[in-house]
C-alpha cells in the first residue's frame, strides 16, 4: 500500500470513529436527565424562613417535587425555629407541606442534647442525625446531593 491508501485508510477509519461517538440530535432529546439532589444546611435562626423560602421556590424551579430530592439538616440556633414551642405557625405550614413532598429532615444530635429537646419537641418529619448534621451532609454529599448553605 503506497502513502495516499495509507492516509486514506486512516482517514476512512477517523471519520467512522467520529460517526460512531457522535449522538444523533433526537437521541439527546429522548433522554431525561438524572432527579438531582440537593442538601441544604442550616445553622442560623434568622435564616428559617429564607431557607424554608428557597426550599419552596427550588421545587417549583425543578419542575417539582417528581424532579428533585432535597434534605434539610438544622443544628446549631436554627433548630430553636423547628421547635413545637417556638416555632411560627408558618414555619410549621411549611414543614408539613414539605414533608408530604418529601423533604428529608434532618436534626443534629449534637445540637438537641444541647438544646435538650427530643423529636417530639420538633415540628413532625424530623429524624436525628446521630453522628451530628455535619457528618449527615458529609454522607448526604458522598452520595451525590448537591450542598447549599445559603
Amino acid at each position: 500500500m503506497d502513502r495516499r491508501g495509507i492516509l486514506a485508510a486512516v482517514t476512512a477509519a477517523a471519520g467512522g470513529l467520529f460517526a460512531v461517538s457522535a449522538k444523533p440530535a433526537d437521541a439527546a432529546a429522548t433522554t431525561t436527565p438524572d432527579k438531582s439532589k440537593v442538601v441544604y444546611h442550616l445553622t442560623d435562626l434568622d435564616k428559617v424562613g429564607f431557607v424554608l423560602g428557597n426550599i419552596k421556590n427550588h421545587y417549583e424551579g425543578a419542575g417539582g417535587h417528581a424532579n428533585v430530592t432535597i434534605a434539610l439538616v438544622v443544628h446549631g440556633p436554627a433548630l430553636k425555629g423547628f421547635q413545637l414551642a417556638t416555632a411560627s405557625p408558618e414555619s410549621i405550614k411549611r414543614i408539613a407541606d414539605f414533608s408530604r413532598l418529601g423533604l428529608q429532615l434532618t436534626a443534629c444530635n449534637n445540637t438537641m442534647k444541647a438544646q435538650e429537646v427530643t423529636l417530639k419537641d420538633l415540628i413532625p418529619g424530623f429524624v436525628v442525625a446521630e453522628a451530628g448534621g455535619v457528618v449527615r451532609i458529609a454522607e448526604l454529599q458522598s452520595q451525590g446531593y448537591v450542598y447549599l448553605r445559603p
